[in-house]
């Protein structure tokens, strides 16, 4: 039994189903939560381009703030702190005389050096560490393989996990913290503006008002499975690109570890119990084992993941024209599918699955883009952010990854008569196209200029117009 245990919250922002803080309030009389707001996640990295940007940091400073709510609910609190945790972590732990500190295991390499050095600290300074697993649904060591022989290929690797893996039963909530007596400053909650950031505008457009936190994610569950019934229809919807409910939209939770897989995969077992089993509820698991392979080959190749060849080693045939990229990112390409969803993103920090696909095909397959500049794009954007789900699919999609195919290329045109083929998609976030009737809406570059009123995007000669390639199908 342990005096005194410092729990490190990471990207697992929830007192449900958490291994270190349950051990935690096992092994420890008292219990010392801390979150750490790490400068070097709100710096500037390629392109000038915000590492955080202001819609993602605004759900992470909510999901902290309801972090402490939650912990106070139990009797503890939460230390909030700012600066290298590998530093400022051992302090507090020496301040308070902790004799551990408990953390959730990273697989990626920012958050595994970070890991290392905090270990070789407090090694220095006679305090433990104890790392715990527990970011997917399907535990590490109950894989029927060792990571380093994770299949290159999802289906292999699903298929085999089905077959001879078991998924852990959650961890229950603590029903005590004791937060040590003479605990004198818990620190403030930071605001954007202390990471250089503004507040971003709730757009009246938004599918969804999303809000950080355990609350909301578990009442985002509740009013998806338990509420609206939704869940029976989950697989016929999910490519929809449209209002709050054509999908789980579990994943703005989940990145941040505010929502847990295991807590989600039990929900949908009891669903079925209790409501229906069919192709829907399969379909949501499914998903969840997507997240998971991607982070096991994450850490499988390690750095590779980050690198132009991707774990294929594939040559550099990549351009790197920033005047396209910053077309494509602030959604002025001229190709109104493209720009609605960079539009979406941009204002709401979220996007479609559907939207996500034929975003990253553009950039890549179109415009020939290096696809890493793309990956650190949604990595400041995205408020369900994700290192290895990120990274992993941008390398799928531009063909240096797990994808068995040659060329993940999505057509355009096909994709947008196929999930938008009346143009209701355009319209609610180009509204300046509104007028032009039906599936015209996605070409209104063969309409006269007076229609595309204020949609002023640089085409012709001064933008290499990359519908050219449809004109035969069109």
């Amino acid at each position: 039994m342990f005096k005194r245990v410092v729990v490190w919250f990471r990207n697992d922002l929830r007192v449900h189903d958490h291994a270190p803080l349950f051990y935690a309030a096992e092994k420890a009389k008292e219990v010392i939560p801390v979150y750490c707001f790490d400068p070097r996640n709100f710096k500037k990295v390629s392109l000038g381009i915000d590492k955080t940007g202001n819609h993602r940091a605004r759900f992470l400073i909510e999901a902290v703030d309801n972090l402490r709510s939650n912990l106070q609910s139990l009797g503890g609190d939460l230390v909030i702190i700012q600066g290298k945790p590998e530093e400022v972590l051992v302090s507090l732990a020496k301040k308070y005389e902790a004799e551990a500190i408990f953390f959730s295991e990273e697989v990626t390499a920012e958050e595994k050096e970070v890991e290392l050095q905090l270990e070789q600290n407090v090694w220095k300074q006679g305090i433990k560490t104890s790392a715990y697993w527990q970011s997917s649904l399907y535990h590490i060591q109950d894989l029927p393989f060792p990571v380093t022989q994770t299949p290159e290929v999802f289906t292999q690797f699903r298929k085999e996990c089905e077959k001879f893996a078991k998924v852990q039963a959650a961890l229950p909530v603590p029903k005590k913290i004791n937060l040590p007596k003479n605990m004198s400053d818990l620190g403030d909650l930071p605001k954007l503006s202390t990471f250089g950031l503004k507040e971003p505008d709730l757009s009246p457009r938004a599918v969804l008002v999303f809000k950080g936190g355990e609350t909301e994610g578990i009442r985002r569950l509740q009013t998806y499975f338990w509420e609206q019934d939704l869940l029976k229809v989950y697989k016929e919807t999910r490519n929809g690109l449209l209002g709050a409910n054509y999908s789980s939209k579990f994943s703005a939770w989940l990145s941040l570890g505010c929502l847990s897989p295991r807590y989600i995969y039990e929900e949908v077992k009891r669903y079925e119990k209790e409501r229906k089993k069919n192709q829907s509820t399969y379909w949501l698991i499914f998903e969840l084992i997507w997240r998971d392979y991607f982070r096991f080959i994450c850490k499988k190749h390690g750095n590779k993941v980050f690198q132009l060849g991707g774990i294929k080693n594939n040559v550099d045939k990549w351009g790197r024209n920033k005047n396209h990229f910053w077309k494509w990112a602030l959604g002025q390409t001229g190709i109104p599918f493209i720009d609605a969803n960079m539009r979406e993103l941009n204002e709401t920090g979220f996007m479609s699955n559907r939207g996500r696909q034929n975003v990253a095909s553009f950039l890549v397959n179109d415009l020939g883009i290096d696809w890493r500049w793309g990956a650190i794009y949604f990595e400041s954007q995205l408020i369900d952010y994700d290192v290895c789900s990120n990274w992993g699919n941008w390398m799928y999609v531009a063909g240096v990854g797990n994808d068995p195919r040659e060329n993940r290329y999505f057509n355009i045109m096909r994709q947008a008569q196929n999930y938008d083929r009346k143009g209701d998609y355009i319209r609610h976030w180009i509204p300046e196209l509104a007028d032009i009737p039906g599936f015209d809406i996605h070409q209104p570059f063969e309409l006269p200029t007076s229609l595309l009123k204020t949609y002023k995007i640089a085409l012709g000669s001064t933008y290499p117009h990359p519908l050219v390639k449809y004109k035969a199908w069109i």
